[in-house]
């Protein structure tokens, strides 16, 4: 059992940690350097083209959350051998914190009316034999549901959760480390979320790859870009 003196001591213990990571000198890290994700992700690549972005579900860009994203990408791609359409939203932040982290979609969807189901841990296999651990949920509001996988990246870490990607801050924050960070979004509304999400598993790898060497690190980081780059060359 623990009793207030251990209670004092161990307060007293992560406010010194605390305090003493605060003095440290900050690093501002940056995956994306002065590229923009615009200009990296292209609007078409073998089998998807682009057209006008209609319909996605948006993070709202007010008050903190304006100072929170840099850039905002919104595409609608139509499959070109496939009756498909697939949203993808790309949010990129400069700075991450405590403060400014970038907004989940279990939690963005329900701020906009949506419900959540089916929420699950999955992975997307990329070109090299690497995974892409991603999470896979269907929202639903209405008559629509959207059936959903996205992945974020803090620096090189791929968090999984809200409480994965409040754990990588901290240990960025106390090794002196300011990351940047995107949220990566593709979606389709589907009455089958089977076939969208068997869809889905083969778009996000195709654009990945289609993406210049020196940018794919700011999406999925630097292990995960070093693979799909091999598999090309070998491809290739």
């Amino acid at each position: 059992m623990i009793d207030r003196r251990d209670l004092i001591f161990g307060g007293a213990g992560v406010a010194a940690a605390a305090a003493a990571a605060g003095l440290r000198p900050r690093r501002h890290v940056s995956l994306l350097g002065q590229r923009k994700i615009a200009d990296l992700v292209p609007v078409s690549f073998p089998g998807w083209s682009a057209a006008m972005s209609d319909g996605l579900v948006k993070p709202k860009v007010e008050g903190l959350a304006a100072m929170l994203y840099n850039e905002i990408v919104e595409r609608t791609y139509i499959g070109e051998k496939i009756d498909a359409e697939v949203m993808m939203l790309i949010a990129y932040g400069g700075t991450q914190s405590d403060i400014l982290q970038l907004h989940r979609p279990e939690v963005c969807y329900p701020a906009l009316g949506f419900e959540v189901h089916a929420k699950q841990d999955s992975n997307v296999a990329l070109p090299g034999g690497g995974n892409l651990p991603v999470e896979r949920m269907v929202a639903v509001a209405g008559q629509r549901q959207e059936c959903i996988i996205y992945w974020t990246r803090l620096g090189e870490a791929l968090p999984r959760s809200g409480s994965d990607q409040r754990a990588t801050l901290l240990m960025d924050a106390m090794r002196g480390f300011i990351p940047d960070g995107v949220l990566v979004r593709a979606s389709m509304v589907s009455g089958d979320p089977d076939a969208a999400f068997r869809i889905l598993n083969g778009f996000i790898p195709a654009m990945l790859s289609a993406i210049p060497a020196v940018g794919r690190p700011s999406l999925v980081g630097t292990v995960a870009s070093n693979q799909i780059a091999a598999a090309t060359r070998q491809a290739g």
